[in-house]
């Protein structure tokens, strides 16, 4: 799924990198890649494992890039972390903002509801996750993600849900590629 949008070339924004995984894929592409998370200490870990990638610090809900600089934004497990609907859309708007016209945000989200010990009544849960005992989590379904992205006016290219693992939690997600209109 990612490698089908990469063009070389591209300048690509690792939206929420966290340790800076994703790079491991985008390594060996020819693309000028940037990744950006709020945490000091994952981007730490991100430039320690990756010295010759570009990592730093930023607020997603701010990002520190001009108008129309990027030509792909990736941001994988990411906005269900996010803990209001104003501020999912803002963190849209934020990528929307920096994306150059056509170009495309790869994005995806855990389907938590797949999961069948996941309790996801009222949309939002806190669950242990990578160590914390306490962690926020939005849960999606996949009209509500589409949603978001029709109302900060990206067009949709490709919308779906894919299987990440049979045994593991959770086991699938959905993902959005939309497109920067003109």
């Amino acid at each position: 799924m990612f490698d089908d949008y990469l063009v070389p070339g591209d300048k690509v924004l690792d939206l929420g990198c966290g340790n800076g995984r994703f790079f491991e894929i985008l390594k060996d592409k020819d693309i000028d890649y940037i990744g950006v998370d709020n945490s000091e200490k994952l981007i730490e870990i991100a430039k320690n494992k990756y010295p010759k990638a570009k990592f730093q610090v930023a607020d997603a809900l701010n990002l520190p890039f001009p108008k129309n600089f990027f030509d792909k934004i990736y941001s994988i497990a990411v906005l269900h972390h996010i803990p209001s609907e104003a501020l999912r859309l803002k963190f849209l708007r934020q990528a929307k903002r920096v994306l150059r016209p056509k170009g495309l945000l790869i994005l995806t989200v855990w389907n938590l509801r797949s999961h069948p010990k996941r309790k996801c009544g009222s949309n939002d849960i806190i669950i242990p996750f990578a160590g914390l005992p306490k962690c926020y989590f939005h849960c999606f379904t996949k009209k509500e993600l589409e949603g978001l992205i029709g109302k900060v006016e990206l067009n949709i290219k490709k919308s779906d849900q894919i299987i990440v693992s049979r045994e593991k939690s959770p086991n699938s997600n959905f993902y959005i590629v939309a497109e920067k209109p003109l």
